[in-house]
């Protein structure tokens, strides 16, 4: 397939930018997707599938019978983008020849007037995510050199998804860590309030929030904010 050069070079220029792009992950893995679309000749429409427990799925497509496609595929458990992703390598297919290898994709691609598809895993720190899937309505097959370019887009694409799951996870660890903050900060605001209107030591206020927690299957923190908010506690 023949490949703009200069169209290669703003895609890999605009690659670079969504590295450090603010964005969210599926606007991120829709821009991949729809460049690595506009930047090969034969590519019609483009997919990305990701794996989360075991578990297929389609956040981004440019065109819907793309998801379609990667639906007949996770219906069968069969099909370009999963071998792509269990393999981890590059699977190129057409959809004329492939009738026996993956034959509800098969019927799908011809509904959609598909004729070949190209599949790249998505691979980050050795860990399979997913894949990029390439369709084609033109071409008889993709070439190495689709196949190459393909493989800038998937490395994109893949850098996004584990970026993702590291932001998140560091947010997760950051909420728990503020909420046990605000939990601690409001549970001595409570047993102040408890100190000084029942003249206790700070134990003795402790345990008598724990008893009423205890007692009325609430969380500790809600009792204390209740008492920061009726002065006291309600037995």
């Amino acid at each position: 397939m023949t490949i703009d050069p200069e169209g290669l070079d703003n895609a890999i220029r605009v690659l670079s930018r969504l590295v450090l792009a603010e964005e969210t992950l599926e606007a991120t893995l829709s821009r991949v997707a729809g460049l690595a679309c506009r930047t090969l000749e034969a590519c019609d429409m483009a997919s990305v599938t990701l794996i989360n427990d075991g578990r297929p799925s389609t956040p981004v497509q440019t065109d819907p019978a793309a998801g379609e496609l990667d639906s007949a595929q996770y219906r069968s458990e069969k099909g370009p983008c999963l071998e792509a992703y269990s393999l981890r390598q590059v699977v190129r297919g057409t959809a004329p020849d492939s009738a026996e290898r993956w034959p509800e994709f098969t019927a799908a691609a011809a509904k959609a007037g598909v004729r070949s598809v190209l599949a790249v895993p998505l691979v980050a720190s050795d860990r399979p995510l997913g894949a990029l899937n390439l369709y084609s309505k033109t071409a008889e097959s993709y070439d190495e050199a689709d196949e190459e370019t393909a493989a800038l887009f998937s490395e994109q694409a893949a850098v996004a998804c584990a970026n993702a799951e590291v932001y998140w996870r560091t947010y997760s660890l950051t909420e728990h860590l503020r909420e046990a903050l605000e939990s601690r900060d409001v549970i001595g605001q409570a047993k102040g309030i408890l100190m000084a209107r029942r003249g206790c030591t700070p134990d003795v206020a402790f345990e008598a929030l724990r008893k009423v927690s205890q007692h009325r299957n609430v969380k500790l923190r809600d009792i204390a904010e209740q008492v920061v908010y009726l002065g006291d506690l309600q037995d």
